[in-house]
């Protein structure tokens, strides 16, 4: 996917070498981290397990994700089990992202890195502008999402966007690859009922052929200052990877 390799890329500037990863919102399990960290377990959760199961396995495979079906906003990962937290394009599905940044920041080492990735409010504004506010998701503003990072506890957030234009030979195009990647309207004030044929066509005639999407990056660490445990001796840690849930 084209906004993952974007973000892999920033990895480039950062002297990082964990033990672990958390895939937050991984989608089908990737081998994304297999090159740049052979030596590191990645655990991908997600909320679909059809998601989990689709990914393609190999009995023997090297470094395998484990593959955990999962809410980010309660983790079944123990304090300080994972030294990176990767979330691609999987926050906007969420209607409060600081509940599961919280969740990031209890999960992480002390100087453990997030890094993210999602969408700003100006996506998909010629879809809103043709079909009515309620039937287009709500995205979050950068600067409120580095809000929620502060909050979290986490220390110098870095906070930017771009804009990406996706042009389709006709407005049919972007509702079939909306429909096909199974994007939907999450929001809770959403219309419940069809909306009809009419309204599909009228909807066709209105909309544009082509999406704006506002891509949001960012990232942030966990200061040491987090863990209650920071001066216990090396050599006495015990950790786990996943806790029990209630």
């Amino acid at each position: 996917m084209e906004v993952a390799a974007r973000m892999a890329q920033r990895l480039d500037y950062v002297k990082l070498a964990p033990r672990r990863i958390l895939d937050a919102g991984s989608g089908p399990p990737r081998r994304l981290f297999r090159e740049r960290y052979p030596q590191a377990q990645v655990v991908a959760v997600d909320f679909a397990l059809a998601m989990l199961r689709s990914g393609k396995r190999k009995l023997f495979e090297r470094n395998r994700p484990q593959a955990v079906c999962a809410d980010l906003e309660r983790l079944p990962l123990a304090d300080g089990a994972v030294d990176l937290v990767w979330s691609n394009m999987a926050l906007h599905w969420l209607a409060d992202p600081l509940a599961a940044f919280r969740e990031f920041a209890r999960s992480l080492a002390p100087e453990g890195l997030l890094m993210f990735s999602t969408l700003g409010p100006d996506t998909l504004k010629e879809l809103r502008a043709a079909a009515g506010e309620a039937r287009v998701h709500v995205f979050h503003d950068l600067h409120d999402l580095g809000d929620m990072l502060l909050a979290a506890g986490f220390a110098a957030p870095v906070m930017d966007m771009e804009m990406l234009t996706l042009a389709y030979p006709a407005a049919e195009g972007l509702l079939n690859d909306l429909r096909e990647s199974g994007q939907t309207n999450a929001r809770g004030d959403r219309p419940r009922g069809l909306a009809g044929k009419a309204f599909g066509a009228r909807l066709r005639r209105a909309l544009a052929a082509h999406a704006s999407f506002e891509v949001v990056y960012g990232h942030a660490w966990k200061p040491a200052a987090l863990s209650s445990r920071r001066d216990e001796p090396a050599a006495a840690k015990t950790v786990r990877v996943f806790k029990r849930m209630p």
